[in-house]
């Protein structure tokens, strides 16, 4: 059954875009509808009530395009065909269905509520250097490398451990002066021992180093070069026996207490995220495991590729268990929304024109309402425009509530775009009926229809004198309110309108 239903729904909805070859279809199918089927009806049953309603036509809801004149079973479907009555499918856009129809649908509704969503994102990041961890081991004077203690980039360092040994030439000299100044008892030597002293200081010795001479009374010209924090040699530029030069980096240290999360974050999920929300990162290598964190700044960069846009994540990184390269995935924490109305996402129908929501207006009448929606999240869209708090939106069912109304719509619109002008076609009239007549006409160029047989609606005062079954006429016709055709005059063939 629910194939069945699935298949109906789209056969209503191709229907309503049909335009004329909308007729040609309907028509068809009354004429190929299986034996015994009802009569297919092209209007009104004059006098036909039911519950104090007037009845239009009775029709299958599952195949709303094929009309028919009296009640019985549907050619289609095992089930009764329904009536359609006078005043349903008042407004426009509009349309009523029978209360049967609906619980056999199972259509279930819900209330437009207003609320905020909590948009929490989802993004995957490369762990990395925090590159605001870094320190840069340099030489301050001209010298030599005369031993190396770590040989390799990544080796691990903690602080205040022996990089390299620099013998500095300069230091020498300056320091036996220093020392011979300052045991000279010669008048104004302990003068000229300050000077010397600063000079020493000018030759960027620190002022520990300066006193080791003072106490080993001798020159102390080769410096131990130590680490200034804990973390990984990120870059080795010195090497032993080289010479070095005043400002050449030697050592670049990438601290590890604290790490960066590089992460990707989709254009329209941009918005969501604000510097300072937390983080709670996982890693494939330690499962289970959460690592919290901020997030530390969203970057003004858009990736033309990806139309993604990059934020900078910082984590603490305990035991140095997170090493740059590293796949993270993260949890940002929502930020709130603005108030918007709230409905289930399964109500939003999008057709790629436009959006639809389908709104149960009470008494089996339902409205297809065009929207303008925002974010989803949890299974919760937001609608910024076209619904109103306490609406009741239909989550099921609608696809094949919303094709009935299109149907509906579209041949309201035939009718009025008709507005009463004529057609002219060559036809051979087929038999009479009290409410229709049968004939076969030739191609109508302006409503795109072929040639076919179908049925007309009989023209005012009955079928005029000198006409039969079986002949050749002109037939003029017109479309009414509902798009189907009329007989307005009958002339022989060969004559003019």
């Amino acid at each position: 059954m629910n194939r069945t239903l699935l298949a109906a729904a789209v056969v209503a909805a191709l229907a309503a875009g049909a335009g004329g070859g909308y007729w040609w279809a309907m028509k068809n199918a009354g004429h190929a509808g299986p034996p015994g089927a009802a009569a297919p009806a092209a209007g009104a049953a004059d006098g036909k009530t039911q519950n104090g309603r007037k009845v239009l036509y009775w029709h299958d809801p599952m195949y709303p395009q094929q009309k028919f004149d009296k009640p019985g079973r549907s050619p289609f479907m095992d089930m009764d065909l329904m009536p359609v009555y006078a005043d349903d499918g008042a407004d426009a856009g509009g349309v009523t269905v029978n209360p049967r129809v609906v619980q056999n649908l199972g259509v279930r509704t819900a209330l437009a509520e207003k609320g905020r969503l909590e948009i929490a994102v989802q993004a995957v990041g490369t762990v990395a250097f925090d590159e605001r961890a870094v320190t840069l081991v340099q030489s301050r004077t001209p010298g030599y490398i005369e031993k190396l203690f770590v040989r390799a980039p990544l080796d691990a360092v903690r602080k205040g451990q022996p990089l390299a040994h620099l013998f500095v030439p300069d230091w020498a000299g300056a320091q036996e002066e220093y020392l011979a100044l300052r045991r000279s008892t010669a008048p104004g030597a302990q003068d000229l021992a300050r000077a010397a002293r600063n000079r020493l200081l000018l030759l960027n010795m620190s002022e520990a180093q300066v006193q080791d001479v003072e106490k080993a009374g001798s020159p102390q010209p080769r410096v131990t070069i130590v680490s200034p924090s804990d973390g990984v040699v990120g870059e080795l530029g010195a090497r032993e026996g080289m010479t070095v030069m005043p400002g050449a980096m030697l050592f670049r240290i990438n601290g590890l207490s604290t790490v960066w999360v590089n992460v990707d974050i989709p254009e329209a999920q941009a918005g969501s995220v604000v510097p300072g929300a937390g983080i709670v990162a996982t890693v494939p290598a330690y499962p289970g495991e959460k690592f919290p964190g901020r997030l530390q700044a969203v970057l003004p960069d858009v990736a033309a590729a990806s139309r993604t846009v990059r934020a900078r994540v910082e984590l603490a990184n305990l035991g140095g268990k997170l090493k740059p390269g590293m796949y993270a995935t993260l949890a940002i924490a929502p930020s709130a929304s603005r108030e918007t109305i709230l409905v289930p996402s399964e109500a939003v129908i999008p057709t790629g024109r436009r959006t639809v929501i389908v709104v149960d207006r009470g008494e089996s009448k339902f409205e297809p309402v065009e929207v303008e929606v925002g974010r989803d999240q949890g299974g919760r869209t937001e609608i910024l425009k076209g619904l109103e708090a306490g609406a009741r939106v239909v989550v099921s069912g609608q696809f094949l509530i919303d094709s009935e109304a299109s149907l509906k719509a579209t041949t309201t619109r035939m009718g009025e775009a008709a507005g009463g002008k004529e057609y002219v076609a060559d036809a051979k009239l087929e038999k009479f009926g009290k409410d229709t007549w049968t004939i076969t006409h030739a191609p109508v160029p302006e409503l795109k229809w072929g040639a076919m047989t179908m049925e007309f609606m009989p023209m005012a005062g009955g079928l005029p004198a000198g006409f039969a079954a079986g002949q050749d006429v002109k037939l003029t016709f017109t479309l009414d309110k509902d798009g189907m055709p009329v007989v307005t005059k009958l002339a022989p063939k060969g004559t003019a309108k």
